[in-house]
């Protein structure tokens, strides 16, 4: 039997395949987002293919209306769908129609000003440095098999010495070891950066690498699973809340976590904001801001310490 998605029009169908193109092309979009925004949208045609009992080809697309809106946001919550996510399938759903929009020569305020869900967002939250380090430390114990704990412990020290995504870490390979000074990164939208490397974590790494039983080709993985493939994220997730059960820490503690922690304990040393943003490889400095959840008067004491016209009565008078 057919889905309704399989009546969607093929029009509205290149459409929305032409819009993914171009952001991936333009906007450097990763693979995970461009099939989310996919998912998202295919969603949204699918539901007005029902609602209106037809076919939506570009004409009634794009005479959807206010209310049409509001059915969809109602028909779409649930309890898997809460307000957040709601809120980015709504900002998919717009994105796609301001392209469209712009190709078709028609109005999307109907779209455009339909309101997302409030919804609190809720800000990560990094462990103490007591505490990351005491992660590091017990991780190594959670395998009994010796490269095993020594390729767990190299990446959470990646994660918390040098800030990368877990998927930068594990999206590593053979070629990038022994590590120096400094290392290539390849991030969110393919977008690649340099970041520090830390004696403790090319120790770390050296480490694994003289235990692992493989001797992989340097375009394979860097770290391996046990049979020789790349390494599955949820292994070090797995290992990670043994840990922290260990060490009577929240939930919280994920790996995740460590990258939070980093850019925090950086901020609480000393570090300068905008360089942990290029260390982290943010677009936005109020993501870095969100990620270490520094309030207005710690921005003020960053900004009184580094603005040469700081603390001069009158300057902006």
């Amino acid at each position: 039997m057919s889905t309704p998605a399989t009546f969607i029009s093929p029009a509205a169908r290149d459409a929305l395949e032409d819009w993914l193109t171009q952001a991936r092309a333009l906007q450097g979009r990763a693979e995970n987002t461009t099939g989310a925004y996919r998912a998202d949208v295919l969603n949204f045609l699918t539901f007005m293919t029902e609602y209106h009992g037809g076919t939506q080809g570009l004409g009634p697309l794009s005479r959807i209306t206010l209310r049409d809106m509001r059915a969809w946001m109602a028909h779409t919550r649930g309890p898997e769908v809460g307000p957040r996510t709601l809120a980015r399938k709504l900002s998919a759903v717009k994105s796609f129609y301001r392209w469209l929009a712009e190709r078709e020569g028609f109005e999307p305020t109907a779209v455009l000003s339909t309101r997302a869900p409030k919804y609190t967002r809720k800000l990560p939250r990094p462990l103490a440095e007591e505490a990351a380090r005491a992660m590091i430390d017990t991780i190594e114990m959670q395998s009994q098999t010796g490269w095993i704990a020594a390729r767990d412990m190299a990446v959470v020290t990646l994660l918390y010495g040098c800030g990368l995504r877990i998927s930068e870490a594990l999206g590593l390979n053979r070629g990038a070891a022994p590590l120096g000074d400094s290392l290539r990164v390849l991030g969110k939208g393919q977008k690649e950066r340099i970041v520090p490397v830390i004696p403790a974590a090319a120790r770390a790494v050296d480490a694994y690498l003289a235990l692992c039983p493989f001797d992989p080709e340097p375009e394979a993985p860097l770290f391996l699973g046990a049979r020789g493939g790349r390494l599955n994220p949820r292994l070090v997730q797995k290992a990670m809340q043994q840990a922290r059960m260990q060490l009577g820490l929240p939930a919280s503690a994920t790996p995740h976590a460590m990258r939070h922690s980093f850019a925090t304990h950086l901020l609480n040393a000393g570090g300068d904001l905008r360089a942990i943003q290029e260390l982290l490889g943010h677009a936005s400095l109020s993501t870095t801001q969100g990620y270490t959840g520094i309030d207005s008067a710690r921005l003020l004491e960053v900004y009184e310490k580094a603005h040469p016209k700081a603390g001069q009565a009158g300057t902006f008078g």
